[in-house]
């Protein structure tokens, strides 16, 4: 092996693509659209009871794009949402949204979500696999596509929607020692979410509970 071949497998975002195709598919999982099949991962993962007692329905079909961009130290590319959106307002977030009846699957979803949003074109992206189906309190069932991104890609924000787009370092958001516990109320019952606080970016809730994922599909035993 020469001493170029041996720099690109030691690449950490060489072996984080690698272990993404290994460990990851992308068989669309029954749950998506079956509600009566298991879905055990979301806003519930923290206190299962919680769920229960607020009497949450999640039964709307959406899609994110995780895009990982590979760069020589890999980054994440994420959004900055417009505070006057229906759901999740003001957030960082994946760009996503709704699985619309004219979408062949839900990677083509998340890639038609992502072009409209911040104009990140599907040529750029090669998607790797789905993480676990994610239930929202917010009633989404949400169905995240991890994704390798050109290191080239260019951005042109719908300011209806995005304010900005961003990147953050995997290795930061892959460290279990930055994935915090915590609570706040909600509609009176005291729910508990992962928040992942990165300089002046709180990312939480949805982003930060895929975040997790990701590292328990990818690095978990």
């Amino acid at each position: 092996m020469t001493l170029v071949q041996a720099g690109e497998a030691a690449r950490p975002g060489r072996e984080f693509f690698d272990r993404a195709r290994r460990r990851l598919t992308l068989a669309v999982p029954p749950a998506l659209s079956d509600l009566s099949a298991p879905a055990k991962r979301g806003d519930l993962d923290l206190d299962p009871a919680t769920w229960e007692r607020a009497g949450v329905k999640a039964t709307r079909p959406a899609a994110v794009l995780v895009p990982v961009v590979d760069r020589t130290e890999p980054t994440v590319i994420l959004t900055m949402r417009t505070p006057d959106l229906p759901s999740h307002a003001g957030q960082i977030a994946f760009p996503g949204g709704k699985i619309d009846p004219h979408d062949a699957t839900p990677v083509a979803a998340a890639l038609r979500e992502a072009d409209e949003e911040i104009g990140l074109v599907p040529a750029r992206v090669e998607p790797l696999g789905y993480l676990d189906l994610y239930l929202t309190f917010s009633g989404f069932r949400i169905l995240p596509t991890v994704a390798r991104v050109d290191p080239d890609y260019t951005t042109t924000l719908n300011r209806q929607e995005v304010t900005e787009a961003f990147e953050v370092p995997l290795a930061f958001l892959m460290a279990p020692e930055n994935h915090q516990r915590q609570s706040r109320d909600w509609k009176g019952i005291i729910r508990q979410y992962y928040a992942i606080p990165y300089e002046d970016r709180y990312i939480w809730g949805v982003t930060a509970g895929i975040l997790r994922n990701l590292y328990e599909r990818l690095y978990g035993e």
